[in-house]
């Protein structure tokens, strides 16, 4: 059978056995587009007041609306400016409303992609400002403590605002658990030390800290804990289907209406694995999250629970924007072909880099089916660089790598061996 997979901004067709496993999401197709599922959210929100209700009541300050940075791909173009009318009309001025980027370490969004996420009448009429989590000038440190006992700073915006928002992007993640709701604010908007701790060794070790998992994760305990400290007035959880499409919007109070969403991307996209494959093809998502080689690392670790151990992985991803950022690129280069020495040196505290975390989620691919049999082929990193990044590497031109996957694929079915494949990546997440 015929199976095209996401890669960059098109797809790679490659011909897969009849008895090949398919892990694919499967959203009922939705009745109605993003502008009135986002008036029906709005108007039948989770354990809260209507948002307009909630707006007549606001405190004297800002209206900020906390939104995803462009590595999600929500088309907030799609009901942001229904969002932003809804807020005016409840007497609120234009010079009153922050559009505040939710980046944690992520580097700063350009207006060229603000332009695109949010559409020319938002980018080009309202405040956009990018959380810069080293910038002390623009955090506020919170009363009280967090769950593992830390200090906690947030964008100040955030913090002195009159009315908070947050949105986000509810789907499978590989450290805490489900992305969305909680994660907005941390790590989308905390301070360097607390991103430091949230990604540190000693949460990513706990084998909770995985896809699917809430209960006893401690990144979701902590972040839970951090949005408690200085919740939003409401909140907004989008759904994608396989095509990047809206599916679903549920709103209301942050955790009511994320532990809602969450129960609706569960039954979607969490299929159970009842037999392992020797051979799993999986795509890294596509644009715009296979830009870098950084978040293609997902699409791998999340396809785990479906794979034998010592089984082979093969993954692509497009990394048009290259490997990732430079503290990235320093730590794979530095600890090529020792990634024990790599979990060693954290695990006794010896540095923390930003980034880090991401190898340490990586190796978990490593320790299952070793750096052999995990392949990963893209056209957008030479192949003296792609092969410092722990990895079977593959660099070939583009018009190449479907043939040279293919040629797995057939070498793999005369060896009659079992082939599971992810055309969507991380966004699908199989259980045992």
């Amino acid at each position: 059978m015929e199976i095209g997979l996401q890669y960059g901004t098109h797809e790679i067709s490659l011909n897969l056995p009849e008895n090949c496993i398919v892990y694919n999401s499967e959203y009922l197709p939705a009745q109605t587009g993003p502008s009135a599922m986002f008036s029906e959210s709005v108007a039948h929100p989770v354990g809260s007041r209507t948002l307009p209700e909630l707006l007549k009541k606001r405190n004297e300050g800002n209206v900020v609306i906390v939104v995803s940075d462009f590595t999600r791909p929500i088309p907030y173009a799609e009901f942001l400016p229904q969002l932003l009318a809804l807020i005016e009309r409840e007497g609120v001025s234009k010079n009153e409303i922050i559009v505040l980027i939710a980046t944690g370490m992520h580097r700063p969004s350009t207006p060229e992609e603000n332009l695109k996420m949010f559409g020319e009448s938002v980018a080009k009429n309202y405040r956009i400002v990018n959380h810069a989590c080293e910038n002390e000038g623009e955090l506020q440190e919170l009363e009280g403590l967090s769950w593992s006992g830390a200090r906690i700073k947030l964008n100040k915006h955030y913090v002195q605002a009159g009315f908070r928002i947050v949105t986000g992007l509810v789907e499978p993640h590989f450290m805490a658990g489900f992305s969305g709701g909680r994660k907005a604010i941390c790590p989308g908007l905390v301070s360097l030390d607390t991103l430091q701790k949230f990604h540190g060794y000693s949460f990513l070790s706990h084998p909770a800290a995985t896809s699917t998992m809430l209960e006893n994760n401690p990144c979701h305990e902590e972040n839970t804990s951090i949005a408690r400290m200085c919740p939003p007035d409401f909140a907004i959880n989008v759904v994608l289907d396989n095509h990047k499409k809206v599916n679903a919007i549920i709103s209301g109070e942050l955790f009511a209406s994320h532990l809602k969403t969450v129960e609706y991307v569960r039954k979607a996209c969490c299929p159970i694995v009842n037999e392992a494959a020797d051979l799993v093809i999986t795509s890294c998502g596509g644009y715009p999250l296979d830009a870098t080689f950084y978040q293609c690392v997902k699409g791998f670790v999340i396809c785990l629970p479906a794979v034998k151990p010592t089984g082979e992985i093969i993954a692509f991803g497009g990394c048009s924007e290259g490997v990732g950022s430079p503290e990235y690129r320093a730590i794979m280069k530095k600890y090529s072909g020792r990634v024990s020495q790599f979990i060693d040196d954290i695990r006794e505290g010896k540095f923390f880099i930003k980034d880090q975390w991401q190898l340490q989620m990586h190796i978990r691919t490593l320790d299952k089916v070793g750096q052999e049999n995990l392949h990963f082929y893209t056209s957008a990193i030479p192949f003296d660089d792609l092969s410092l990044l722990s990895v079977n590497a593959h660099s070939l031109p583009a018009n190449q790598i479907a043939e040279a996957i293919q040629e797995k694929i057939n070498k793999a079915v005369r060896e009659k061996k079992k082939i599971a494949v992810f055309p969507e990546g991380p966004y699908c997440s199989p259980v045992n």
